[in-house]
């Protein structure tokens, strides 16, 4: 792996990029390491409504989904909880509730790159990180997701898996998938067989939609390895494809973010 796909991918890794900016390789080559220092605060209220779940209810939950605008908590086919990227307090609620105490860090703008927010961020067992933002995004959401592992212990013990949408995980093998994207879906970092992807699994807000918790309507999922049909060319406009999407190392997914968008071609 060449040192600028290997800070690349490091780089997206680390920085939750803010609302629809920062995920094409111009941004992630600027990004520099996260500086935070331990806080002790609470996640930012919003407007959002709370989500109600019983302790109960969490406790059979054996799934969490990141999709493009929320986290699904699944027990087996059953959503216990859908909860809305936009209800910060919620997310993180609801994730301390099923996993236990997390790791957290305060952050202020830029700590984590060029595009980092300032904002209250909290980690799971290595494997669910929240960025918590002080202020929304211009595209609504409170939160920033990255999913680092393939699953995560409960506080009671159980395993939880952890996915995106279709069932991605950490580890899986995408090439079908990336042959099979247009290429508005993907993005190349590196070259020959030190080449890595950013691939979106499924679009997000639009940046022009307003602030209310409803999200947009857009064309239902495919299975793996048969994206829907969208444009094979990269967006003209400079906020690219929001939405969320894999990182991955060659083929083998590495992070799955949220949100994470294709094709910026602004910067912060």
């Amino acid at each position: 792996m060449t040192p600028r796909t290997a800070l690349a991918l490091g780089a997206a890794a680390l920085a939750l990029t803010v609302g629809v900016v920062g995920a094409d390789a111009t941004v992630l080559g600027g990004a520099t390491p996260a500086s935070a220092a331990e806080d002790r605060s609470d996640v930012t209220a919003t407007d959002a409504p709370v989500v109600r779940v019983t302790d109960r209810e969490l406790r059979r939950v054996d799934t969490i989904e990141l999709g493009a605008e929320g986290l699904v908590f699944q027990d087996d086919d059953d959503t216990v909880a859908d909860v809305s990227m936009r209800d910060a307090r919620s997310t993180v609620g609801l994730l301390n509730r099923l996993l236990g105490t997390p790791s957290r860090t305060q952050t202020a703008v830029g700590d984590g790159g060029a595009c980092f927010p300032s904002g209250t961020t909290y980690t799971w067992g290595g494997a669910v990180r929240v960025a918590a933002l002080g202020t929304p995004s211009s595209v609504g959401n409170a939160v920033e997701i990255r999913v680092l592992k393939d699953s995560v212990r409960s506080r009671t013990g159980g395993r939880v898996d952890l996915t995106g949408p279709d069932g991605v995980q950490i580890g899986d093998d995408v090439e079908d998938e990336l042959q099979a994207a247009p290429k508005a879906d993907k993005v190349s970092f590196g070259s020959g067989d030190s080449r890595a992807w950013q691939l979106l699994l499924e679009p997000g807000w639009e940046p022009d939609d307003d602030e209310s918790d409803a999200p947009r309507a857009h064309a239902p999922r495919t299975e793996r390895g048969a994206p829907g049909a969208r444009p094979t060319d990269a967006p003209d406009d400079e906020q690219g494809t929001n939405g969320v999407s894999a990182l991955t190392n060659g083929t083998e997914v590495t992070v799955i973010g949220s949100p994470m968008p294709v094709h910026t071609r602004r910067s912060c």
